[in-house]
């Protein structure tokens, strides 16, 4: 199994409980650009616990959930299980087991930069149906828009074990409309935040795969760091984490 594909198994519950969800504005862009409709068929690749499956399936999609992580799998699907239209696959971006031209969407929602992407193209192409649409998002953490993000950005640089290497921001727009062939890729912002107490901001952290856990010599050491950021910063023992909710958008040539 691919080292990447098990990065979050023992970080799961972290994951539920304080990764950000996604804002239902975007449902809204790709009805009005893409002409998305409760009738389509969508592929979530990637799909983890299900926050980017759920937003389709809020706006009743068929969504097939597409995930190589066992323990990120099942949690998905207990998560989803009330809803009829979810149908969980074990599979990765590159080899989804899907049958061809079946998807009308295809989505990735946080997860498009662990994926092989010359892989991912041509199995992306294969199972999309004609004129479908690819849909890639993520939210995308601030790092300077406050004094708190700031400092929270100098602790993930300081106590990260690869973080400068995995940030999703590596994917600029430019590899994006390669992805995209010569019609590249629309591109979509919405604000997002979240409201944390010091638990809730400690949970925040430990969901990243980069971060040391219990045990690592800078696990500790790492923690003091954080209370430290959290106590100058807090207003009303909260802090805020902001979020740009970045979506590319797009058909593939030759499907």
């Amino acid at each position: 199994m691919n080292k990447a594909t098990q990065r979050f198994s023992s970080r799961v519950e972290n994951y539920i409980k304080y990764r950000p969800h996604y804002p239902k504005e975007i449902i809204d862009r790709l009805r009005d650009k893409c002409q998305l409709s409760s009738n389509a068929i969508v592929a979530d690749l990637g799909f983890g616990t299900g926050f980017s499956t759920e937003l389709f399936l809020q706006n009743g999609n068929v969504v097939y959930g597409v995930e190589p992580n066992r323990d990120m799998r099942e949690a998905g699907e207990r998560l989803l299980q009330h809803y009829p239209g979810f149908y969980s696959i074990a599979g990765t971006a590159e080899a989804t087991t899907l049958p061809a031209a079946s998807v009308d969407f295809i989505v990735a929602g946080q997860s498009f930069h662990w994926f092989d992407r010359k892989e991912a193209k041509t199995e992306f192409k294969r199972i999309l149906k004609p004129q479908g649409w690819v849909v890639l998002m993520w939210n995308d953490r601030r790092t300077d828009s406050t004094e708190f993000l700031k400092a929270y950005e100098q602790l993930l640089a300081t106590y990260g074990i690869d973080y400068k290497q995995i940030n999703h921001n590596q994917f600029n727009k430019k590899i994006l409309n390669d992805f995209f062939d010569s019609g590249g890729c629309h591109q979509a912002s919405f604000y997002n935040y979240q409201n944390f107490d010091f638990e809730g901001l400690k949970g925040r952290l430990l969901s990243a795969s980069y971060t040391p856990e219990t045990g690592h010599s800078r696990y500790e050491a790492m923690l003091l760091e954080l209370k430290k950021i959290f106590d100058i910063y807090q207003e009303n023992r909260i802090v805020v984490l902001e979020y740009d909710t970045k979506v590319y958008y797009g058909r593939l040539n030759s499907q």
